[in-house]
């Protein structure tokens, strides 16, 4: 019998993020604390801009975008916000962010070690580019190792995918 496998990924939906930016940016144009601030979220290349005259509406609006985040399902752990806080240019504040997309190799050898130590030899953890591929003789150990990493407190979102 041939090894069952699943492949584990961080991917983010382009176009759900895109959906809570679009609501973010109606939200903050209707809202009566957001009058006159000139507080606006938008698309800068691949990265997300926030603006605002204050540090704290920067910081509100960043909050209204991860919740639309949130109601779509998509983690906040795909934000790259790591030590970024407001920066002063010229009279407006900005906070500028990226969104991770795959797992990086560091990451990925965290996620292989905590597999082995867990389950030995019985489950084979392959590091594949950006994504994981996990194999093992019985699906019951890999449904395990899917609980395991669901349950663990890792620094990306993980998706499952190619479940054979």
């Amino acid at each position: 019998m041939a090894d069952a496998s699943f492949d584990v990924v961080s991917k983010v939906d382009k176009q759900e993020v895109s959906n809570a930016l679009t609501q973010s940016q109606k939200e903050i144009s209707q809202r009566y604390d957001f009058k006159n601030v000139g507080a606006s979220i938008e698309w800068s290349g691949d990265n997300i801009l926030i603006k605002a005259n204050s540090e704290e509406r920067v910081l509100a609006v960043l909050d209204v975008f991860q919740t639309k985040l949130v109601k779509r399902n998509v983690s906040l752990k795909a934000l790259d916000l790591e030590e970024k806080k407001p920066q002063l240019s010229g009279k407006e504040y900005r906070l500028e962010f990226s969104l991770k997309d795959g797992i990086s190799q560091e990451q990925a050898k965290k996620i292989t070690k905590m597999i082995r130590d867990e389950y030995g030899k019985t489950v084979k953890p392959l590091i594949q580019g950006d994504e994981l591929r996990v194999s093992s003789k019985s699906k019951d150990d890999l449904q395990a190792v899917m609980a395991m990493l669901r349950s663990a407190d890792l620094e990306v979102a993980v998706q499952f995918t190619n479940y054979r």
